[in-house]
């Protein structure tokens, strides 16, 4: 059982190893094997490149000799008979053949295949030759081969009215003009024969037709050989007979013309309106008035003010909407298209790209017609493709299709902007005014046979192109259902001199874009500026009052001027910010994410006043930011030291041979390391801005939120990348920006000040506390007669101790075993806002000018010993004398310590002035932090988010703003710790060597 059902298989598979053997050794033996050195190359051959008794072989591409009695045909990839030899054999391969024809019959029949008897002579062909207005016959009525051709004269005569064809094969009736104007197929004087019609010379049609095509932009006027065949023809046509073709081949040539109308020359335009003007009897189409019967619609008519009424006075019944369920978001245009001659061709939806010339992909190309998205578009493209793809013009009268309330479909005309029109020489279509646009209907993208001036079928001298085509769309003020304004396309013909077309390109563009009305937005910005102007102008008041108590000066001086117009630039700046940010969010968020639509992003022109607004916020900002920065690395500064000797030792006296007891010097190394840690917390902020910056391009452009800024009706994060990316709008990539960076911002102080602050480390309060550990006290000024204290003296007498007694001390003021740290007693107010005395500031400058004559001990090398000394003994002096204030010891320099009122603390003015004696306020808000970028932050947060967004606008690249925000904040940090290291050294005498 297993054998028998086993065989079969076994041999069939020993059949079928021995058959893949044998067809192996076949392969082997039929074809050779391939060389290693064979190559895959042949020469490269043109049919024209194949001689006169060659033909081009389509499948082995390269030149074969024809057969005998034989030669090439007009093609060149195939072979024909010789004159006087008729085809025998011949299915469509390369082995047919030719035949001598008798002696008494050589000529050969159209089709080539019998020979025929021409008693009228042969052709250069071979074939029968008939006299003008006969036609050759050849065969019987039933196809039976005549023995001898015949030519057959056709019939002209009244109710025959025939001629011979163009081919010469056929009688046809001659055409119906000759017969209406001449009865006869001859058109005789004193008729006009033009364009293969026959017309009377009536007199009362213009005879002097100028055939000249308009080339403007190069400053051209030529003899169309298009015009001069057919603009004749079909002026007369149209305007006697009513012809519909040419009364659309008239249309199209005063279009090829740019539309221009000038009232001494009869050009095309001029006739279409002589027809236009001597019709007015006709009724019109559609109940439209410019549009005639018979006649194509190519003027909306020259009526001063005519543009304005036609592109925003009747909406158009229709609405759009982004969402919802009558969502409506696509612009259905539709065009009529004709060709060259005034033929209909066909409805067609301009989807696919019909009126972009830019090569792209179908879902980009369609996108331009998507509601609410701004389309931009450009390329250059050679000229050769250019006329290879147009070699005829395709006029276009583009519409916009659209369904009413009754779910009927309609379409509403759509005007044509055309800039090159010139009416009475003048290019009216340039002007600003609106009110003297003469709008147009039909247009075409390419020309290239108007600019033909010989014959039609050689190269263009001239070629005209449609390089600017734009589409405009205006939404109706104040419609809360997307009702728009009738489109407009603007468009713009360049004329290019086809010199070399291989070589010479052209650059074109398509654009979409959608504009609103922003008057009232402008004016509600208006309002909102004056309104905050005015808030600012009373703010900035208040602080130059202020400023003119901290300086201790009633006199309102150029200076008080100057520092009035400081504080109003800072605050106006802050205006312009607001109103800024405000409209940024403004568009952003009811652009994106509206249903049906009731706004529009301003288009780039209009953004303009708004960019102004920012680039003045910026400047203003940056001269707050400027003014801050030179305030804070000029200010006031001494370190207190409280320290007390601790005893006397004996000291050798220099020069005297002996020793003498002294006191013992107060180590400086506290001073050093207060000075030191102030140093460090001058750039501290309260947020990190490697990371604010980080954060945010991480957001933009990895996250996406860049794509928010888009001119699209999308809230989408992403974009597919076979989609179209609409341009970006200044102002959402403004809003973006903002809200980014004010929000990460926020949340880095929130961050700091409530998590970071109390948990990990708070570098302000723990200089308070160093000040204390150190016995060191800061005094500040940063006005003539304002500034801060912070009190700094131990409450355990000494700081320069050992480490056993330091942290005895730590643990005798945890378990409250000490006094409190406060200047008053019994109280932890270690910070202060003061107002000083004038006498208290005169006396503090008297011995500040000693202090300040030389830079100290960073100097000794080139300073006298005495200098030095005196410098010393300065500091010791005012380290003294602020000592004793603060201890009430100067009863003429007296100080007292109050509490703010609120309407102090929230003016930021001091109502009380230090007449007498000076005024500690209560600082529990260690507002010393003022002259720090840490008490600055809002300032230092807006300048950088301004200049962020400045170098955006101008490049608009996030990355580059980014990097260049990060540099400049780099730059002036470190010009203020190196200038307020320089101004601490100065101040308060510690070696700059020792500050690091």
């Amino acid at each position: 059982m297993v054998t028998g059902s086993g065989g079969p298989g076994v041999a069939m598979a020993a059949w079928s190893v021995s058959s893949a053997a044998a067809a192996h050794v076949f392969l082997l033996l039929v074809f050779p094997r391939v060389s290693h050195a064979q190559t895959f190359s042949f020469p490269f051959l043109q049919p024209e490149s194949c001689g006169h008794n060659q033909y081009f072989d389509i499948s082995a591409l390269s030149c074969v000799p024809c057969g005998a009695n034989q030669r090439r045909d007009a093609r060149g990839t195939s072979c024909m008979c010789l004159p006087g030899f008729q085809m025998i054999s011949n299915n469509g391969g390369p082995d047919f053949i030719c035949k001598k024809c008798p002696e008494n019959m050589k000529g050969i029949t159209e089709d080539g295949w019998n020979c025929i008897s021409c008693p009228g002579g042969l052709t250069a062909e071979g074939k029968c030759h008939c006299p003008a207005g006969h036609i050759l016959v050849e065969r019987a009525v039933n196809g039976t081969l005549l023995s001898q051709a015949t030519c057959k004269l056709c019939d002209e005569n009244e109710n025959s009215f025939t001629v011979a064809n163009a081919l010469g094969n056929r009688c046809v009736r001659c055409e119906p003009t000759f017969i209406n104007t001449s009865r006869s197929c001859t058109c005789s004087a004193p008729n006009i024969l033009t364009g293969g019609l026959c017309f009377s010379n009536t007199g009362n049609f213009p005879s002097r037709v100028i055939s000249s095509a308009r080339y403007g932009d190069l400053g051209m006027s030529f003899t169309s050989e298009w015009f001069a065949k057919y603009l004749q023809s079909s002026a007369v046509a149209c305007w006697v007979y009513a012809n519909l073709t040419s009364c659309q081949a008239l249309g199209n040539m005063c279009v090829m013309n740019m539309n221009s109308y000038d009232s001494t020359t009869f050009d095309a335009c001029q006739l279409f309106q002589f027809i236009f003007e001597n019709t007015a009897g006709l009724r019109t189409v559609h109940s439209i008035s410019f549009w005639r019967q018979n006649l194509p619609w190519l003027f909306y008519g020259d009526q001063l003010g005519l543009a304005p009424q036609v592109l925003s006075t009747t909406p158009l019944p229709t609405n759009f909407s982004f969402k919802g369920e009558n969502q409506n978001r696509k612009l259905k245009f539709v065009a009529a298209s004709y060709d060259v001659r005034g033929n209909f061709l066909k409805w067609q939806t301009l989807e696919g790209g019909i009126l972009q010339l830019c090569p792209d992909t179908e879902t980009r190309l369609n996108a331009a017609y998507s509601f609410g998205t701004t389309y931009q578009q450009n390329c250059e493209i050679p000229l050769s493709k250019i006329l290879t793809d147009f070699p005829s013009p395709i006029f276009y009268d583009v519409y916009l299709e659209y369904t009413d309330e009754n779910q009927h479909q309609y379409i509403w005309a759509v005007p044509v902007l055309n800039l090159n029109l010139q009416y009475n020489k003048i290019l009216v279509n340039q002007d600003s005014s609106s009110s003297k646009w003469l709008l147009t209907r039909r247009i075409f993208l390419v020309d290239a046979l108007s600019g033909r001036e010989n014959d039609l079928g050689s190269q263009p001298r001239l070629i005209r192109i449609a390089t600017q085509i734009s589409l405009s769309i205006h939404l109706v003020p104040n419609t809360k259902n997307g009702n728009i304004y009738p489109p407009l396309i603007t468009i713009a013909y360049s004329d290019i001199d086809t010199t070399d077309p291989s070589s010479q390109s052209v650059k074109v563009s398509f654009s979409v874009k959608y504009e609103m009305n922003q008057g009232e937005a402008q004016v509600q910005t208006d309002i909102a500026l004056g309104v905050l102007g005015g808030l600012a102008v009373l703010s900035s008041l208040l602080k130059t009052a202020g400023w003119k108590r901290r300086i201790g000066s009633p006199m309102i001086d150029l200076q008080t001027v100057m520092k009035f117009l400081v504080y109003y630039a800072g605050d106006l700046a802050n205006v312009f910010f607001i109103i800024t940010v405000g409209t940024g969010l403004y568009w952003l968020i009811f652009f994106k994410a509206q249903k049906s639509i009731s706004v529009l992003l301003p288009v780039p022109a209009q953004e303009e006043r708004l960019v102004t607004y920012v680039g003045c916020a910026f400047a203003l900002k940056a001269l707050q930011f400027l003014h801050k920065f030179i305030s804070q690395i000029t200010i006031d500064i001494f370190f207190i030291d409280w320290e007390r000797p601790k005893g006397k030792v004996l000291k050798a006296v220099e020069g005297e041979g002996g020793v003498r007891s002294a006191t013992v010097p107060v180590s400086i190394w506290r001073t050093y390391f207060v000075a030191n840690e102030w140093n460090e917390i001058q750039t501290v902020r309260k947020i990190n801005p490697l990371f604010q910056i980080l954060t945010v391009l991480f957001f933009l452009e990895v996250v996406g939120f860049k794509n928010l800024a888009l001119m699209d009706s999308s809230s989408s994060l992403s974009r597919s990348p076979p989609s179209y990316i609409a341009p970006y709008s200044r102002i959402l990539r403004y809003a973006v920006s903002t809200v980014l960076w004010l929000v990460i911002g926020i949340i880095q102080i929130m961050f700091f000040v409530v998590f970071y602050e109390r948990f990990i480390e708070d570098k302000i309060r723990q200089f308070v506390d160093l000040c204390c550990m150190s016995n060191i006290s800061v005094f500040l000024l940063s006005h003539r007669c304002f500034g801060y204290y912070i009190h700094g003296r131990s409450v355990h007498g000494h700081a320069d101790t050992n480490m056993e007694e330091m942290n005895m001390n730590l643990k005798r003021e945890a378990e409250n075993l000490c006094s409190q740290r406060g200047l008053v007693p019994n109280t932890d107010g270690q910070t202060f806002q003061i107002a000083i005395s004038s006498q208290m500031r005169q006396h503090y400058d008297r011995i500040h000018e000693t202090l300040t004559r030389k830079n100290g001990p960073a100097r000794l090398l080139s300073s006298s010993a005495s200098t030095f000394e005196q410098s010393i003994k300065a500091y010791h002096t005012m380290n003294k004398f602020l000592g004793s204030f603060i201890d009430h010891v100067h009863k003429e320099m007296d100080y007292f310590i109050k509490d703010k009122l609120l309407l102090e603390r929230i003016l930021g003015i001091e109502f009380m002035e230090p007449m007498e004696k000076s005024i500690f306020y209560n600082d529990e808000g260690y507002s010393f932090s003022s002259v720090l970028y840490y008490g600055n932050e809002a300032t230092l947060l807006i300048f950088d988010l301004l200049f962020f967004c400045v170098v955006d606008l101008a490049c608009q690249n996030f990355v580059l703003a980014a990097f260049l925000t990060y540099l400049q904040q780099e730059i002036f940090r470190f010009i203020r710790n190196t200038v307020g290291q320089k101004n601490l050294a100065s101040k308060t005498l510690v070696d700059q060597r020792f500050l690091i």
